[in-house]
Parts: C-alpha cells; structure tokens; sequence
C-alpha cells in the first residue's frame, strides 16, 4: 500500500471547511428564488459570467482530474489528449443551445424536446438512457470522492465518498440551480488556479526531459502515437463526449436557465476554457514510472504523483482542487436529474395539474433518493472510474442523432430515431465487452447514425417546429 501524503486531520479540516462553505452559500443563493421556475433554472436569467463558470465547471468532473491521468498512464499522450476532445462537445452544444432556448421558451428538461418530437415511446427510451447514465455519472463522482481522500489523507474509501455525497446532496438541496451555480462559478476559479500551480511545480520539480527519457526507457508504448488502443479512444473519446452533452438535461437545464443571447457565447467559451484542463492534468501522470511509484488502483496515479513530487503543499491543492472538480459536476447532476424526474415522471404521468411549490418540494425529495442511491450503488466499488463512466458510452452516444436530427432536421422519422436509440446502445454494448471500452461510444454512434438517415430518407416524417413552443410553466397552468 502507498503512504498517505496528508494525515487524516489535515484532510478533514480542508474537507469541513469548504463543506460548510459550500452549503452556507447554498442556504444563501436559494433564498431568492421561491418558484419552481427559480428553484430549478434559477429564474432563467443567468448572465454570461455565471454562465460560462458553470458550463465549465461542471464539466471538469472527477472524470477530468483523476480519469485523465489514468488513461495517461494507460494509454498515453493519445489518453490524455483524447480526453482534451471532450471539449468539442461544449462547443457543438453551443448553437444547439440558443436554438433550444428559441423553440422552447417554456421548456424544462430534454425529456420534454423527445416526448414531444418523437412521441411516448422515443420519450421512455430516451428518459431510461438518461437515467442509466446519470446514475453511472453519480457513481463516478462518489467513488472518486472516496479514492481520492484515500490516497492522499488515508481516509477509508466508504467515508470519504459518504461525506462528500452529502455535502452535495445538502447544499443542493437548500439552494437548486442558483446555489450549483454559484458555487460553480467559485470552484471554476480554484480548479483552474490549481491546476496552473499544480502543473508549473510538478514539472519544475521534474523536467519534462526528464519524464520522457524515463518513459522511452521504461513504458515506450506511452509516446507511441500510433497505437492502436489509443487511436481507437481517440476518436470513441470525442463522441462519448458529445453525446454525454447532447443528450443530458445537464446541459438542457442550463440553456434554458441561461439568459436569452448568451448560450452560444457560454458554452463556447467553457469549451476552450477547458480544452487544456485533461492534458494539464493527465501529463503529471506520465511522471509516475520515473518515480517508481506503487499505484494500487489506476485512478489514484494523478493524486498520488503530486503527492510525491510536491509533498504536503501539492496533496493539499489537488485535494482541494478535486473536491472542486467532483462537487462541482456531483450537484449539477442532482440538479439536473431531479428536474428530469419531476417534470418527465411526477408531473407529466402522475400530477399534470401540481402546483409550483408541490413540484418544488418534489425536486427535493428527488434529490435525496438519488444522493442515497448513489451511496448504495458507491460502496462496492467494483471498477475503476474510466470503465465505470465509459460503460454508459455506448448509450449516450446512441443519442447524438435522434437529438441533432430531431432539432434541425424536420422530417426527422421518429421510429428511425427510435430505433437508433435501441440499436446504437445495443451495438455500443457489444463492443464494450469484446473489443474494449473505448470503442464503445464510437460502435453505438455510428450504428445509431446509419438508422437515423437511412430511416428518414427513405420514410420522412414532417414535423411542426412551432409545437415545441406549446409548453407551458406549472404556475402558469395552476
């Protein structure tokens, strides 16, 4: 076993602090809002600033500060550059955002764009991938809590991955969107100061000469730009990316949240703001078979290389900068994820007629049985993080054109899209378990693409852009 850098007192005094900070300001921020439209889109009148923090902020995941690494170490320069595309998917949501906001002035989740583009069955297969993927997402996000108090504070996994989904689920669950993006726009400004000192002392302390003549020794295979595995990831990378955004109420939230004019310049903007956060933090793990360093688990190579090259002061910033990066992405999924269960299943199948405050007080209770699900589905720990988020891949992927086609292509046949939900997750699956799990989003996208456009070329269906205009906010119907 590898040495905690940190004690475990040190890591309980960072953790407690920013832990009540963050659900003070949750407190704070959710006073303002007391309708559901503010609860869960913050009134719909985000500036540009807020806007642009929180895109990016919940975007630099766990997945970015820790999975980067180990794909790096697994990998390659390919692993942590192909990470870097997840920035592409920012970026192409970014023109779908202001169209989403034009069409659907009244809109809540995307569940409401499927069920009324595709139908009820579009919808249900729609909203079951949304849900499966955001659970995964949940799971990632709590066990990289526990594995990365572990590895630098000693903290035992099932405590750290308690405490730190609670905190989140607290401060959620007090302030709805306006505290998650708050909070985000303060943690958008540690990750990337962090990351900046973190990088500039790591390769200070060792040059990079230094890490690439160890690594042309020791694990060629890294700088090999032409390996097959990496290749593949590459380009699985980038789709899995642009699915995870295309198709998650995530994103489909903060468009609508957004102030009228500033989608596109937000999202495009959070994209190149992230763009260099994967290769400033997958690089560090490069470091690692020049340093000899025992790694238990893969996902805890970043942490533990700071660790070593930079001692107390690097394992205190990285701590903090983590925790930043995971409550960051944890409570805007729990945001997110409850707004899709209270406007898609609670008040859409069971109480179309519920007022604003009842649907407000069913997004908080959403949000605590998904913040003690994902508790449950953490404590096993069964895999690493890469696999346990890439799994989800080959459904998300299966999305990106039932929602592209869907929302410019007006002939668009719903059962192709249907069907390339069904097809491309089951292909995507397939190639999970026999190929690998970075061909997973690649296989699912592709299928999903063939049914898409052959369906709809050979049997087009029209459809009445103006129908998307027709919904209507819950205090407006009570």
């Amino acid at each position: 076993m590898t040495e905690a850098v940190l004690t475990a007192e040190t890591g309980w005094i960072i953790l407690g602090a920013f832990s009540v900070a963050w659900i003070a300001l949750g407190w704070f921020w959710g006073r303002r809002h007391r309708t559901f439209d503010g609860h869960v889109l913050a009134g719909r009148n985000v500036g540009l600033a807020l806007a642009t923090a929180t895109a990016m902020a919940t975007w630099v995941t766990s997945n970015t500060t820790m999975t980067a690494p180990q794909l790096a170490y697994q990998l390659g320069i390919w692993g942590m550059v192909g990470y870097s595309l997840g920035a592409v998917g920012l970026m192409m949501f970014a023109p779908i955002a202001e169209r989403v906001k034009r069409l659907m002035p009244n809109g809540y989740t995307s569940g409401d764009f499927v069920r009324t583009r595709y139908g009820r069955l579009g919808w249900l297969v729609f909203l079951l991938i949304s849900l499966f993927y955001g659970l995964g997402w949940l799971v990632s996000m709590g066990m990289a809590g526990g594995v990365l108090l572990k590895a630098l504070t000693g903290i035992p996994y099932h405590v750290g991955m308690l405490t730190i989904t609670l905190v989140c689920v607290g401060y959620t669950l007090l302030g709805g969107l306006s505290a998650v993006i708050g909070t985000d726009f303060i943690q958008s400004v540690i990750i990337l100061v962090g990351l900046v000192v973190v990088g500039v002392a790591a390769f200070t302390h060792l040059p990079a000469a230094e890490v690439h003549s160890h690594l042309a020794e020791n694990r060629p295979e890294l700088l090999n730009l032409l390996m097959p595995a990496s290749i593949m990831f590459l380009f699985n990378n980038l789709l899995f990316g642009v699915g995870e955004i295309f198709h998650s109420n995530v994103w489909w939230s903060r468009a609508f949240a957004f102030r009228k004019g500033k989608g596109f310049k937000a999202f495009f903007t959070a994209g190149l703001l992230w763009l260099p956060v994967p290769v400033a933090a997958g690089a560090i793990a490069l470091a690692a078979p020049g340093l000899g360093i025992n790694v238990p688990a893969l996902d805890m190579v970043g942490p533990l290389v700071v660790g070593r090259l930079l001692g107390t002061a690097g394992a205190v910033t990285i701590l903090i900068v983590v925790f930043c990066s995971l409550a960051s992405s944890l409570d805007s999924l729990l945001a997110a994820t409850s707004d899709l269960l209270v406007e898609d299943v609670y008040r859409t199948l069971w109480r179309p007629n519920a007022s604003g405050r009842e649907l407000r007080w069913a997004a908080r209770v959403i949000v605590l049985v998904l913040g003690a699900l994902a508790i449950v589905l953490c404590w096993g720990r069964l895999t690493t993080l890469a696999e346990m988020i890439h799994f989800t891949g080959a459904f998300v992927a299966s999305t990106i054109w039932p929602i592209a086609a869907g929302l410019y292509w007006s002939k668009t046949n719903r059962y192709a899209a249907i069907l390339g939900m069904i097809l491309g997750s089951a292909a995507g699956l397939y190639a999970y378990f026999t190929i690998g799990f970075f061909t997973a989003a690649l296989v699912g996208a592709i299928v999903s693409m063939l049914c898409v456009v052959a369906g709809t070329l050979l049997f087009p269906q029209p459809f009445e852009w103006s129908r998307l205009g027709e919904l209507r906010r819950p205090e407006e119907e009570a």
